[in-house]
């Protein structure tokens, strides 16, 4: 882990943060599973020596905006949490860059995931449990949910683990409804978002080239 890179990284909970060895140890905020130190709540990453190990704290600072909620028209993160052939549930972390002060339930329904073949739309195909998505929040119909859309190109799955990869590794968007784990080529379908900058904080997914890759390969709607 680069330390100047690395520090104020905004993080959500289960994201990889580094290998956890004599250098770099898990800290408030952090958990140690296999080898590698991981993120157990949204926040700042930060780093500070131990006092007597020497090594590197890997901690996880709350960042939280209790002023901040979803309003219709927001584009938030969300990270899928059930998925049937109905609707998809989830619950909202971010508003744009803003980590929320508690996340949010949120739910998808089959029709507010794509413009068109509304009807044939597999919910399956698109999102998994575990994916991290960008939605537009809808119109309250409901007190307890926040009713989200993915229909837009701009939004979509950003983070997805392939089933049976190793925990950490995320997929890799080859086209716009499909996306390959890089270890084990493992493919799997999904509603893969175009991100734009503007929507979300850079720092908070590896999206640096993805878009541009596809357009290269000839990807296209």
């Amino acid at each position: 882990m680069s330390r100047d890179e690395e520090i104020g990284k905004i993080c959500i909970p289960g994201m990889r943060l580094s290998p956890s060895n004599n250098d770099n140890i898990s800290g408030p905020g952090t958990y140690e599973l296999k080898g590698y130190i991981y993120a157990s709540l949204a926040g700042v990453l930060k780093m500070e020596q131990d006092a007597k190990t020497k090594a590197n704290k890997v901690t996880v600072v709350s960042s939280r905006t209790p002023s901040v909620l979803p309003m219709t028209g927001d584009i938030v993160t969300a990270k899928v949490t059930v998925v049937n052939s109905r609707q998809v549930q989830c619950i909202i972390l971010c508003v744009g860059p803003f980590v929320l002060a508690r996340p949010y339930k949120g739910i998808l329904k089959k029709e507010d995931i794509k413009f068109t073949d509304k009807d044939r739309i597999d919910p399956y195909k698109c999102f998994r449990p575990g994916d991290v998505i960008l939605a537009r929040v809808l119109p309250m119909t409901e007190i307890h949910w926040y009713h989200l859309s993915t229909a837009e190109n701009e939004l979509g799955v950003v983070i997805a683990t392939a089933e049976g990869s190793p925990q950490g590794v995320s997929m890799v968007p080859i086209s716009w409804s499909e996306m390959q784990c890089p270890k084990t080529l493992i493919k799997e379908p999904r509603k893969v978002a175009r991100v734009i900058p503007e929507n979300i904080n850079e720092s908070l997914f590896p999206i640096d080239n993805n878009k541009n890759k596809l357009e290269k390969n000839g990807f296209q709607e």
